[in-house]
């Protein structure tokens, strides 16, 4: 059988953890990745199901709406806190301020 490399870029603490992970496995990077593309072709899609990150607006919302906390509008940051102005929601400043 004649091997192949693959090459990629990949942050160091990402690397340095999973080696770690996959050392007490008992499993060296390279078996692990072999079984990992080996599990593609078996199942011919990815062996995990990617989903969407939520940014803490989106999480934010979510919460809101599942605990029906009366809002005008909900307005999130740069940084994804919440922007409320007290006079027009106070309930949701409540929430926001208080949990």
């Amino acid at each position: 059988m004649t091997k192949a490399s693959v090459n990629v870029k990949i942050d160091a603490s990402v690397k340095e953890l999973a080696s770690q992970l996959l050392s007490r496995m008992g499993i060296d990077q390279t078996t692990a990745i072999d079984m990992f593309f080996r599990q593609i072709i078996a199942e011919r899609r990815l062996p995990f199901q990617p989903a969407l990150v939520q940014s803490d607006g989106e999480r934010a919302l979510e919460v809101i709406q599942r605990k029906n906390i009366p809002h005008k509008a909900v307005l999130v940051d740069g940084d994804g806190r919440i922007i409320v102005d007290k006079d027009q929601d106070p309930a949701l400043y409540d929430w926001a301020v208080n949990g």
